[in-house]
């Protein structure tokens, strides 16, 4: 099934006031939002009031945010699990001095996964923060067309984790979600997808793909025949590949959306153009951004690339603030070709902790899959980027493990590895090595795909 091509729906901010503001008037407004915000973590924070007067800056000193893109990060995960450690030993509770609520407001915690160390509570809220944040979601259910009365299957790894705080936006907008943790298996997440008929459906872009698979194998049947009217896809590089957003949308006969977390989310577009940032009055996201290597402030201008320090308004449990957060994205700041959206919209590239150093330059894995999947159907676009040692500096050559498509005839290899070696050396500054794999024997993740093979 071929999704028919459509006039995209141009997207607005979650508040329809910022509609009619420029964005010189947007970031004025937040400047008051972020006065205001650090007087309150200042007030009722431990950690926070540590931190302003070991720099010997106070909230009231600072007038304007690009006085306050001059302070130094006051945090990232380490931090935050040291701060966590100490709430632990002196306060009895596990969500960290950066506290700024009484534990007993807390209605909600969801945490990372764990998997580079201590699992933080850093998606923590009180009842408050959870009727702020659910517009956000709503917002984009209702673009998506998803309406009140309509049931949404979701399916992530449920339990403690962050994702599991999007219920609470789903159910608020009057939409039933339909949560199947990935960990029942793929069977059983089309199974209830049969039983339930859900009119859309929120996962990975790893698991969408995943599902194209073994949905004739498992159910009899394609993922087109589920009936679904749109899929929002999370937490990988995913559509942001042109053919990904393509071979989904053509299997699902559906939309794709591309969103992060209440942020923002991408448009009804046939081409991606980017998560639109609909959100000014929940954080400085995407104004704040940093050198990935030195931390240093970096101009927000068209297509400038850099990690996002995170600084929330509004919430009042555990506001981030100044917050390395280690994802590094390309920022938009000219009208959406898309949909005509006037603000900023971001791409993401990877993880900080991702980034590779090979003969000084500066490559993201990310880039490298986006420039492989170019060559669909001569490759699945599936890799693995093979570690002999720690990254990120690597000593070249690179090798990246590549499967060649399904229908693809291997006599052809030679032609083929020298066209994806030269697209990788213009596009990505890489000259790898190619370990052709067989198609499908890279297997997929149905959480997040990983995309390093490590050795070391």
């Amino acid at each position: 099934m071929t999704l028919t091509k459509s006039i995209a729906k141009q997207v607005t901010y979650t508040d329809a006031n910022f509609n009619h503001m420029t964005e010189e008037e947007i970031y004025e407004y937040q400047g008051r939002l972020l006065q205001k915000q650090l007087r309150y973590v200042y007030r009722n924070s431990e950690f926070y009031r540590r931190k302003f007067n070991e720099i010997g800056v106070y909230p009231e000193d600072i007038k304007t945010i690009d006085q306050f893109r001059q302070l130094p990060v006051f945090m990232n995960k380490e931090i935050e699990r040291e701060a966590q450690r100490e709430s632990r030993a002196h306060f009895g509770h596990p969500f960290g001095t950066n506290l700024c609520s009484s534990p007993d407001e807390i209605e909600f915690t969801g945490t990372t996964s764990g998997t580079s160390g201590d699992p933080t509570f850093t998606y923590t809220f009180t009842r408050g923060d959870l009727d702020f944040l659910n517009r956000y979601i709503a917002h984009m259910l209702d673009y998506g067309g998803v309406y009140p009365g309509d049931r949404l299957l979701f399916s992530h790894a449920l339990g403690i984790y962050a994702t599991s705080s999007i219920l609470w936006g789903i159910r608020s907008h009057g939409v039933l979600p339909i949560d199947v943790d990935v960990r029942a298996g793929s069977k059983m997440i089309l199974k209830y997808a049969e039983m339930t008929k859900p009119s859309a459906a929120m996962m990975t872009p790893s698991l969408a793909e995943h599902l194209i698979d073994k949905a004739p194998e498992l159910i009899g049947k394609s993922v087109g025949e589920l009936g679904l009217s749109a899929l929002f896809t999370v937490g990988e590089l995913g559509i942001g590949i042109p053919e990904v957003k393509q071979k989904i949308e053509n299997a699902y006969g559906c939309r794709v959306y591309d969103y992060l977390g209440e942020l923002g989310f991408s448009c009804d577009s046939d081409e991606y153009h980017g998560v639109h940032c609909v959100a000014p009055d929940l954080s400085l996201f995407p104004t704040d951004l940093v050198d990935p290597e030195t931390k240093l402030p970096i101009e927000i201008k068209d297509g400038v690339i850099g990690e996002v320090i995170g600084t929330e308004f509004n919430l009042k449990a555990l506001p981030r603030i100044r917050y390395a957060t280690g994802d590094v994205v390309q920022v938009f700041t000219l009208e959406c070709p898309g949909c005509g959206f006037k603000g900023k919209r971001v791409k993401v590239l990877g993880r900080s902790d991702d980034m590779l150093i090979i003969k000084g330059a500066n490559v993201y894995p990310s880039a490298i899959k986006k420039v492989v999947a170019n060559f669909f159907p001569e490759v699945t676009g599936e890799i693995r980027i093979v570690l002999d040692n720690p990254p990120p500096r690597i000593i070249p050559p690179l090798k990246v493990k590549v499967e060649y498509g399904y229908s693809f005839d291997k006599r052809y290899l030679p032609e083929l590895e020298e066209k994806v070696i030269n697209a990788l050396h213009s596009e990505a500054r890489v000259t790898p090595d190619i370990i052709w794999c067989e198609p499908g024997s890279l297997e997929k993740a149905m959480t997040k795909t990983p995309l390093f093979e490590k050795r070391y």
